[in-house]
């Protein structure tokens, strides 16, 4: 996986789920601009109707001791990826919406 690829993070104790921005993959652990998989669909509604400023992705990083699995967001079937779904809904892929908050 590559810097910039759309990833979902699995990580363990605590569970959670986390899509986004791969930044880098290391010894020490993940760095990706994302949020919690659960809170995908408020995402796309805050950056469909942003009450005040537009909001960008935060920064995370996980120490390689809570990572479980690194996952490309990959489209399956006839089911489209998170990225793919974001990009239909909002109308801009994930990399150039965020381009505008750096």
């Amino acid at each position: 996986m590559e810097p910039l690829s759309i990833v979902v993070v699995s990580l363990h104790s605590p569970k959670e789920k986390v899509w986004g921005e791969l930044r880098s993959v290391s010894s020490a652990g993940v760095t990706l601009r994302g949020i919690d998989l659960g809170a995908f669909d408020d995402f796309i509604r805050q950056v469909l109707h942003p009450e005040g400023d537009r909001i960008g992705l935060p920064t995370l990083f996980f120490p390689m001791l809570r990572v479980e699995r690194i996952a490309l967001d990959e489209a399956h079937g006839s089911i489209p990826s998170l990225a793919e779904t974001f990009a239909r809904k909002v109308g801009s892929s994930l990399g150039e919406y965020l381009a505008q908050f750096t």
